[in-house]
């Protein structure tokens, strides 16, 4: 990973957070920069939407007052839409004064954030967003805006990781926990594939030399992990550490018969991907069966295309 991106791990209850970043003098020298911050996600499985209602983000420079961007236009985003690279624009070209910043808080409306399910006939679930409403989701940490630049980061919301179902829990049907990294969209690049998954399919449940294989219990998702060569295994959100960085479903392609698949927004570096059809839950530890398992490479600006699965 390159020492000038920046990534961020947020576990806090709430729901999205942003940040900004670059290289440039003191907030104090009446210099300015932009700043653009958009918001996408590493896709979910079990909702067919996540439905936040974002209404403010405000920056704190270190030697400044607060500086608050409302955000009306932007109302009630359905994280699942912004998959494969897609992306939803929270502030553009804002001017900001240069220099070090070192806290960020985004303020939601938890009364109009919600899911839903596919499985319960498109039903509506409330979503617990702790302090969203009233301090706002906080990240503290420095960062710098330069001076007479454009400044463009792209904040991945990991719905998946982030949404949790805890036994007991009493606030809402489900709790957001939010999983985020903070990426400048100069520093990163993405992989995409094809799963043959009529063929995995039909190889599943019957013996081979390691033995029989589970079935398909879906179309299954490709896991991206950091690092080359690392062994592939399930995500669990309460496990410290060895995480998938993303789990991305494949979806059928409009034309053909594979399944495709798009990990966007991935800093320059090696990954080792892998694909399973069987079902995870993302706060329970399984065994899952993985295929074609490979290293890949990211390049800053460029999408790499991964072997197909299974190779042919």
């Amino acid at each position: 990973m390159k020492q000038m991106s920046r990534v961020f791990v947020v576990s806090a209850l709430a729901s999205a957070l942003v940040a900004c970043g670059g290289s440039g003098g003191s907030s104090s020298s009446g210099e300015t920069g932009s700043v653009s911050v958009g918001l996408t996600d590493a896709p979910t499985m079990e909702l067919s939407s996540v439905n936040i209602a974002f209404n403010a983000i405000r920056l704190k420079p270190a030697d400044g007052d607060w500086l608050e961007f409302n955000l009306d236009e932007t109302g009630v985003v359905d994280l699942l839409t912004l998959q494969g690279g897609v992306t939803e624009p929270l502030i553009t070209n804002e001017e900001v004064p240069a220099g070090v910043y070192n806290e960020i808080r985004l303020i939601i409306d938890t009364d109009n954030s919600y899911v839903t399910k596919e499985s319960d006939g498109g039903s509506q679930f409330t979503l617990a967003v702790p302090s969203g409403e009233q301090s706002g989701l906080k990240l503290k940490g420095d960062f710098v805006v330069a001076a007479d630049s454009s400044n463009n980061f792209t904040i991945d919301f990991d719905v998946r990781k982030s949404i949790v179902n805890p036994p007991g829990n009493a606030l809402a049907d489900y709790m957001l926990k939010p999983v985020l990294r903070l990426v400048d969209n100069l520093e990163v690049g993405a992989i995409e594939g094809t799963v043959d998954y009529a063929t995995i399919a039909q190889t599943r449940g019957t013996d081979d030399a390691e033995g029989t294989l589970a079935d398909c219990e879906y179309s299954g998702a490709v896991y991206v992990y950091e690092g080359a060569d690392v062994e592939p295994i399930d995500l669990n959100v309460s496990r410290d550490g060895a995480n998938p960085l993303m789990v991305v479903p494949v979806t059928a392609q409009e034309s053909g018969s594979f399944y495709e698949w798009t990990a966007a927004f991935l800093t320059e570096g090696q990954y080792t991907i892998a694909y399973s059809c069987q079902l995870d839950n993302n706060e329970t530890d399984e065994t899952l069966e993985f295929d074609g398992q490979q290293n890949v490479s990211v390049v800053a600006g460029e999408t790499t295309v991964a072997d197909p699965i299974p190779q042919p």
